[in-house]
């Protein structure tokens, strides 16, 4: 199984700039990349959300304690 980053995401998304920045595609092809464009920036934007989600359980943990660890049990556990 691969274990993506945001850095990986960030990687994905530069990549993607690239082919739709190619000056010697074809329509066919451009219209093709701009949906693999969209279909990758619905992900992203999924993956960002997710992301956000987590940073803020951290804040909630990290501005009032453990407390709160019954409430986010997937805080911290390896996927491993």
């Amino acid at each position: 199984m691969t274990k993506n980053k945001l850095t990986d995401l960030n990687d994905h998304l530069f990549a993607q700039l690239e082919r739709l920045a190619e000056e010697d595609l074809t329509a066919e092809k451009v219209e093709l990349e701009a949906k693999r464009a969209d279909a990758i920036v619905g992900l992203s934007d999924q993956v960002l959300r997710i992301a956000d989600i987590q940073l803020k359980a951290v804040k909630i943990i990290a501005d009032n304690g453990d407390r709160f660890m019954t409430m986010l049990p997937a805080i911290g556990k390896s996927s491993e």
